[in-house]
């Protein structure tokens, strides 16, 4: 590297320095004309309809060199019907979101996948990248999310029994009770219980 030229110095510079993707974004306006591309706090982000959500992974894959799915969640907007979402986008009350990383490119790329809650289903991204596996089916298990084609789409942190999804924001909150146990008392205050009890007094 010679003299004059510039190395970011930290994440927030490198992310700059890939300000937004537009590459990326562009080729897939050309390949997927259904996909919305914009950016959000310097990333690229794609809004994806779900017929689209798994050929758009595979695409990132074997045609843009993100060789990684770095995790799979969703968010609930049952108490944020005002957020905004870009022009050609229809929102639902849940959205499927995974983060897709290249090492060759060194970037990111943000896939949104808008999901009605009246039929929770997105094609499972898990055929295309392995490690989608287990973020998809923990957001199975506590956003209720269905992930076609998902090769064990079981609980992974809540018995197979349990009914609901708890980071729903309709899930009753604190509907199971905790007990907590108090300090344990020393022998000096057990010596004072008995006392105050007249144990003591009776031996």
């Amino acid at each position: 590297m010679s003299d004059t030229e510039s190395t970011p110095a930290d994440d927030a510079a490198r992310e700059n320095a890939h300000e937004g993707g537009d590459e990326v974004l562009a080729a897939a306006a050309e390949r997927f004309p259904d996909v919305v591309g914009c950016e959000s706090l310097g990333q690229a982000v794609a809004y994806v309809p779900r017929e689209s959500w798994r050929p758009f992974a595979q695409w990132l894959r074997d045609e843009q060199q993100f060789e990684t799915c770095v995790d799979v969640c969703a968010v609930d907007h049952l108490l944020n019907r005002s957020r905004h979402v870009p022009p050609g986008v229809s929102p639902e009350r849940l959205e499927v979101v995974a983060n897709f990383l290249s090492r060759a490119r060194n970037r990111r790329l943000r896939a949104i996948c808008e999901v009605p809650i009246a039929e929770p289903t997105v094609p499972s991204l898990a055929p295309v990248f392995a490690g989608a596996d287990w973020p998809e089916r923990e957001t199975y298990d506590l956003f209720g999310v269905v992930f076609a084609d998902h090769p064990d789409l079981t609980r992974i942190l809540l018995p197979d029994d349990w009914a609901g999804h708890p980071l729903r924001k309709d899930d009753a909150a604190a509907r199971v009770p905790v007990q907590f146990k108090g300090p344990r008392a020393t022998p000096s205050q057990q010596s004072l219980e008995r006392d105050a009890t007249g144990e003591t007094a009776s031996r």
